[in-house]
């Protein structure tokens, strides 16, 4: 059958396009299809159908991937409203026009793979697709629709014209349904490795939905972190080499002459007597004693002349010129300094 033939009595030809044989009820009166005609066009059999309540596809097949998010979203924000802040009023390649809901966004593992997760599922295996809505919204899940709701809705990323939960959110809204020790970690190890965020943000989220309390959730953020340390490291590697910085010795501790220990430190310029430490901390129940601890090595450690640099992964992987000439600045300022006070340096 044709799904672009008229099939009510004011013809919809001028909707050929895929979100347009997505409509809501009153989308549908809009157009000047009454109640009734919308019945009539739905009966068994009929072209068109039903796909959520007071959401109709136009024609009878299976919905495509596409009209399912739409008919998620149209739901969801019941009809079609502005355009959010930010979205270019002439539509593009990646943003063509069509309505895109203002305060409703795909998230979950769908929007996992609209960002182009690999660990995550192709559309059409999802039995549900996840939409967030502000807490306030009266809605009941329906269909595909999952609702999720939150007291505070995240700026929606565009991907390919639809509102999407960015990563960390969407993240954090997977996992909260996924009992799968192996996919979790899968997930959240793609994220940091495939550059999609940074994990301080994916553990912020988890915390904040209250998930760290899971079991198998806590294994893979342990994972997770060792992940970000990991590329962290080989970042730090390539800065140092490819800034043309003087080696300095990796991953050493530090102890003074027959006395403590002062700490490890991802790299140390003896000569220099300067400091390098990958700040690595994610924000996590009950990590105060780390943030202590930090902070305590540092003045420990500048008491006695040691200049020390902290370094963030993100910093490393944004601006690694800058965090180069700022270790350089440091190596250089070394000469107009009080000389440090001697400690051993052993391999960590």
């Amino acid at each position: 059958m044709n799904h672009n033939t008229p099939l009510s009595p004011r013809p919809l030809s001028h909707l050929a396009e895929t979100h347009r044989r997505v409509l809501t009820t009153a989308q549908l009166r809009a157009h000047g299809v009454s109640a009734a005609e919308t019945t009539e066009q739905c009966r068994a059999g009929g072209p068109w159908q039903q796909f959520l309540p007071g959401v109709f596809l136009l024609h009878p097949g299976p919905p495509t991937s596409e009209e399912r998010l739409h008919a998620v979203l149209m739901y969801a924000a019941r009809g079609p409203v502005p355009q959010p802040a930010g979205v270019p009023a002439q539509p593009t390649a990646r943003q063509p026009r069509r309505p895109v809901p203002a305060d409703v966004m795909i998230t979950g593992l769908a929007a996992l793979t609209l960002h182009g997760f690999a660990a995550a599922p192709a559309l059409p295996a999802l039995e549900k697709i996840d939409v967030l809505v502000p807490r306030l919204r009266r809605l009941r899940s329906a269909g595909c629709a999952r609702v999720r709701r939150t007291a505070e809705l995240p700026a929606p990323e565009m991907v390919t014209g639809l509102p999407v939960a960015p990563v960390p959110r969407a993240l954090a809204d997977a996992v909260a349904g996924l009992r799968d020790a192996a996919v979790v970690q899968r997930l959240l190890t793609e994220a940091v490795r495939g550059g999609h965020c940074e994990p301080a943000a994916v553990v912020r989220e988890l915390s904040r939905q209250r998930l760290l309390n899971r079991p198998h959730v806590v294994d893979a953020v342990d994972s997770l972190l060792a992940e970000s340390r990991s590329i962290a490291e080989d970042r730090l590697y390539r800065m140092v080499a490819e800034h043309g910085l003087p080696d300095p010795v990796w991953n050493v501790d530090l102890r003074l002459p027959g006395g403590p220990h002062l700490g490890g430190l991802d790299a140390y310029w003896p000569d220099e007597a300067v400091a390098l430490e990958l700040d690595t901390r994610a924000p996590r129940q009950n990590d105060d004693a780390l943030w202590t601890e930090y902070a305590r090595k540092r003045e420990l450690l500048e008491r006695l002349g040691i200049t020390v640099v902290h370094v963030t992964p993100k910093k490393l992987r944004d601006a690694p010129a800058q965090q180069a000439t700022v270790i350089r600045t440091a190596l250089m300022a070394a000469a107009d300094r009080d000389p440090a006070v001697y400690v051993v340096v052993l391999p960590r």
